[in-house]
């Protein structure tokens, strides 16, 4: 029985006194694990933390951002209204400053143009002077300087107050003429052919011109002319041996190439005169402006019985003064009473132009 708690002794010294045994590579390896494994979850852990933190701030983030939107939804509709009219200003003014300098860019940017030449009419060669386009801007000049019959404007500067007068100046053919030294000739009589037409009057502020409706006509020298338009001067501008008549009427003819043909009836103080009246009746109320009678007028009522004639070649007897006119002078005067004579001294006491020089030409006249 004594011998239980020996044994126990001895069991015990001998355990005490063995060496301690090294530990093994396989218990190493184990320990290693096991620390890799703690160190591996704690960086999870630790992942996880910073993934918390990250939401975490994007939605602090988020939550200040509504934070701002909402305080913006709270500005009032005044404050709005007033930054939006500020804006606007900005931006009104911002584009006239744009508008302005883009303006003051092109001003200083711009090309030099030259002045346009003015176009130049086709000259017909031989004919220039007194083809068709010549004769029409000679009746109805587009912007005739203003000339008159007396004062600085007279018959004496003519010439001098537009180029296209030059002729009145240094024409060696011009109208009117003292109608003298002619020769006697058998001339061919004078062939009218006029009928009733329509006509229109027009006080052109140099005198009463009367516009005929086409269709009439004259054969002179076996050439054929239409009758365009005839008007009146007082007193007479042509002279026969230095006679002078109290008025004319100037019957203007045009051929079929611009060429012009002048019936010149002189006027005496008579009896009344018919169609000098249809005139005096359908005289325009204001100059420039064309009066169109309701009934026809018949030249042919204007011709004298006795249709003897003078004739020679020379020019308008106004401005621009065109030569190459060729004359026929009724050698019979037609009768118009003097209170047809008073309504038109009334208008244009004295509208003729002063005798040109003969300058050596050829006058023939009926025998």
């Amino acid at each position: 029985m004594l011998a239980f708690p020996a044994a126990q002794a001895s069991d015990s010294t001998s355990t005490s006194s063995k060496p301690i045994k090294q530990a093994s590579a396989k218990d190493d390896s184990a320990s290693s694990k096991e620390k890799d494994s703690k160190d591996s979850k704690d960086g999870k852990d630790n992942k996880d933390s910073k993934d918390k933190d990250s939401k975490d701030a994007r939605k602090s983030s988020k939550d200040s951002k509504d934070s701002k939107d909402s305080g913006k939804e709270s500005i009032s509709p005044d404050e709005l209204a007033v930054r939006i009219a500020e804006r606007l200003a900005t931006l009104r003014k911002d584009k006239e400053d744009l508008a302005r300098a883009s303006q003051r860019s092109v001003a200083r940017s711009a090309p030099y143009v030259p002045p346009a030449r003015k176009a130049e009419s086709p000259k017909v060669k031989g004919d220039a002077e007194h083809g068709p386009a010549a004769v029409a801007a000679a009746l109805n000049p587009p912007n005739p300087a203003h000339w008159s019959y007396q004062g600085e404007s007279g018959p004496q500067n003519w010439g001098k107050l537009s180029p296209a007068n030059a002729k009145c100046d240094n024409g060696e053919r011009q109208s009117p003429i003292d109608i003298r030294d002619g020769i006697r000739v058998d001339l061919d009589p004078i062939g009218f052919d006029y009928q009733a037409s329509g006509f229109s009057v027009i006080d052109n502020g140099h005198t009463i011109r009367v516009n005929i409706a086409a269709g009439n006509y004259i054969t002179v020298l076996g050439h054929r002319y239409e009758l365009v338009q005839f008007h009146f001067h007082k007193p007479s501008e042509e002279r026969v041996n230095g006679k002078s008549f109290e008025m004319v009427a100037h019957l203007v003819h045009q051929d079929t190439e611009g060429k012009l043909a002048v019936v010149a009836v002189l006027l005496e103080r008579g009896k009344p005169h018919s169609l000098v009246q249809q005139v005096w009746n359908n005289l325009p109320l204001e100059k420039n402006e064309a009066q169109q009678a309701l009934v026809a007028m018949d030249m042919n009522q204007l011709l004298p019985v006795k249709r003897d004639y003078y004739t020679y070649m020379g020019s308008l007897t106004a401005p621009p003064c065109t030569e190459g006119v060729l004359w026929l002078v009724m050698k019979e005067p037609v009768e118009i009473s003097a209170e047809q004579l008073a309504i038109f001294s009334r208008l244009y006491p004295m509208n003729a132009r002063p005798i040109q020089k003969t300058s050596g030409r050829l006058i023939k006249e009926s025998n």
